[in-house]
C-alpha cells in the first residue's frame, strides 16, 4: 500500500496544537512530541521497517540492513506556535517515498532509512540540532546531559525519562560509518521557489548562524514610586538593543544576506508594576560567511553594551550555539538536479540537521515551494500537490542513489 503524504500529515494534524499561540508547540520528549515519536514507530513498523532508537534519542527506520545506507527525513518537533510543515512534511515525505518504491516493486541494492532527529528546533533545551549535533560529536554528552529547560528539568531527566541512557549520549561513529549519504526534504523557509515555476528546488548552502543569551542587569524597583531619571531599568536597554540589532542588520543585508533577531526575552520578576531587575534576551545572528557573519554580531554586541551604559545596567553575553556556513555535497547536488530535471538550486537561511551531518557524509536537501514564504508560524503553508510533488521527487532519488550497488 502506498503512503499518501497529506494522509500522513492529516493523521498528526490533531497532536501538539496550541490553544495560545495557534499552531503547533511540538518540544523534545513533551507529550505532544512524544506522540509523534509512536506515531512515527508505528508507521514505520506497519511498512515492515525495522525501527530503532538510537542512544542519542533520534528515531531509525531501516529499510535493508548492513552498511552503505541513503538515510533520508527529518524532525518532529516544532517551534514555540510552529507550523504544521517544518519538520513532518520531511518524515511524512520519506515514509511516502519508501512505501511507493515498495509498492512498485523496487528491491534497493543498498539500505534506505528514515531518520527523525530529536530537538532540531531547540526550543526546549535551547540549542538546535540537538540530536545531529550529539550523533557528530560537535556536543559533548556532557554538556548536552547538564542542560535544563524553563521549568528546571536536564536533558538527561527528559531523555531519561523515554528510556535513554545519559551516559551514553555522544558521538556515534557506528552509525556514522553506515551511512553513504543523507537527504533531506523540507518545506522551503523562505519565498524562493514562490515566484519560480517548481514545485521542488534542492539546496545549495546554509547561511551561517548562532544564538547568543544577552542578560540585561539594573535595579529591579517600584514603578510608581521611582523616577525616570533615577532608573536603570534593564527593559529599556533591552528594547534599544532589539532596536539596533533590525538596524544594523537592515543596513548589510544587500548584496550580502544579513539576518538578526530577538525573538524571546523573559524580564525578571515580570510583574506589570515592577522595574524590572534583569532581562534575558535571545539574539540570532546569521550571514552568508563567517567572517560577515561574526563582524554583524560584532556591531550588534558593541551597541547593545552601549544601550546598556546608557540605561544604568550591564550586558553579559554567552554564545549558546554556532554553525559556519555548510556548502552541501556539490556531487551529490548535481546529481539530485539532474534526476529531477534541472530544478532551481536555493540557498537558505534556515538551520536543518542536513547541514549538521554535512561535515560527515555527503548531504543534500529538497525544498517544497511554500507559497507564502511564511515559517515558523501558524500560517506556514504548503499546497497538497506541492506537498505530493516534493514526496515524488525524494522518491526518484531514493530510487537512484539506493540503486547504486555498494562499494
Amino acid at each position: 500500500m502506498t503512503l499518501d503524504v497529506v494522509t500522513l500529515l492529516d493523521e498528526i494534524a490533531g497532536i501538539g496544537r496550541d490553544p495560545v499561540r495557534g499552531g503547533y508547540s511540538r518540544h523534545v520528549y513533551e507529550p505532544a512530541e512524544l506522540e509523534l515519536r509512536e506515531w512515527f514507530r508505528r508507521t514505520s513498523a506497519g511498512l515492515g521497517l525495522e525501527v530503532e532508537t538510537d542512544r542519542n534519542g533520534n528515531i531509525w527506520a531501516h529499510w535493508g540492513g548492513g552498511g552503505g545506507a541513503i538515510a533520508i527525513g527529518s524532525h518532529l518537533d516544532s517551534v514555540p506556535g510552529g507550523g504544521a510543515y517544518d519538520g513532518p512534511l520531511g518524515v511524512a515525505s520519506s515514509l511516502a517515498a519508501v512505501s511507493a518504491l515498495m509498492e512498485e516493486g523496487f528491491v534497493p541494492a543498498r539500505p534506505v532509512t528514515i531518520a527523525a532527529f530529536g530537538e532540531e528546533e531547540g526550543s526546549r533545551f535551547g540549542i538546535a540540532c540537538l540530536g545531529s549535533k550529539l550523533m557528530t560529536g560537535a556536543l559533548s554528552g556532557e554538556a548536552v546531559a547538564a542542560l535544563t529547560d524553563e521549568a528546571g528539568v536536564t536533558y538527561a531527566e527528559a531523555c531519561g525519562a523515554d528510556g535513554i541512557d545519559p551516559a551514553g549520549l555522544g558521538r556515534d561513529e557506528e552509525r556514522l560509518a553506515s551511512l553513504a549519504a543523507f537527504v533531506e526534504l523540507h518545506v522551503e523557509q523562505g519565498i524562493g521557489l514562490a515566484d519560480l515555476d517548481s514545485p521542488v528546488a534542492v539546496a545549495s548552502s546554509i547561511l551561517a548562524h548562532g544564538r547568543w543569551k544577552l542578560v540585561f542587569s539594573g535595579e529591579g524597583n517600584h514603578a510608581g514610586a521611582t523616577r525616570m531619571r533615577d532608573r536603570r531599568d534593564p527593559v529599556a536597554a533591552m528594547a534599544a538593543a532589539v532596536l539596533a540589532a533590525q538596524r544594523i542588520a537592515s543596513a548589510h543585508d544587500g548584496a550580502d544576506s544579513a539576518r538578526a533577531t530577538i525573538g524571546r526575552l523573559t524580564p525578571i520578576p515580570g510583574g506589570t508594576n515592577v522595574i524590572a531587575s534583569r532581562v534575558d534576551a535571545w539574539l540570532d545572528v546569521r550571514g552568508d560567511t563567517d567572517p560577515q557573519t561574526r563582524a554583524l554580531l560584532e556591531e550588534i554586541l558593541a551597541a547593545s553594551h552601549a544601550a546598556a551604559e546608557e540605561h544604568g545596567c550591564t550586558l553579559e553575553v554567552t554564545e549558546e550555539s554556532y554553525v559556519s556556513t555548510v556548502h552541501f555535497d556539490s556531487d551529490l547536488q548535481q546529481r539530485l538536479v539532474g534526476a529531477l530535471g534541472g530544478v532551481p538550486v536555493l540557498a537558505t537561511g534556515a538551520g536543518h540537521d542536513a547541514g549538521i551531518l554535512a561535515a560527515e557524509i555527503p548531504t543534500a536537501m529538497l525544498f517544497t515551494r511554500n507559497p507564502t514564504g511564511v515559517s515558523h508560524s501558524p500560517y506556514e503553508t504548503a499546497t497538497d500537490d506541492d506537498c505530493r510533488a516534493g514526496a515524488r521527487a525524494l522518491t526518484d532519488i531514493v530510487r537512484l542513489l539506493a540503486s547504486e550497488t555498494r562499494g
